[in-house]
C-alpha cells in the first residue's frame, strides 16, 4: 500500500511540475508609425518547453493586440522575473 502512495505522489508531483508557469521575454513591433517594445509574458504547459514552443504562443497573443513578434529572447522561471520588470515597463506581464 505504501508503495502505491509513493508512486501516486510522484505522478501528481510530476504533473504539477509540468504545468508550472514559466516566462518569456520578447521584442515586438507595430508599423505605421513604427513602434517597438520589450516585454515579459507568462506562459504555461507546453509553451515552457523551449523558445520555439514559446514563440508560437507569444506571437499569437501579441497579434491579438496588433503587435508583431520579432524575437523570443529567453524562456525562464520565476527567478528571472524581477530583474526584467523595470526594462519591460508597461509590457511586464501585459499579454
Amino acid at each position: 500500500m505504501t508503495r502505491w502512495l509513493i508512486i501516486l505522489s510522484l505522478i501528481v508531483f510530476s504533473a504539477g511540475a509540468a504545468q508550472a508557469a514559466c516566462y518569456a521575454d520578447y521584442k515586438a513591433k507595430k508599423d505605421s508609425p513604427l513602434r517597438l517594445h520589450y516585454g515579459v509574458m507568462q506562459l504555461d504547459g507546453a509553451a515552457c518547453a523551449n523558445r520555439n514552443a514559446a514563440q508560437r504562443v507569444v506571437g499569437q497573443r501579441l497579434k491579438r493586440g496588433g503587435w508583431t513578434l520579432l524575437n523570443v529572447m529567453q524562456v525562464f522561471d520565476q527567478r528571472g522575473l524581477e530583474q526584467r520588470k523595470a526594462s519591460a515597463g508597461k509590457f511586464f506581464l501585459r499579454y
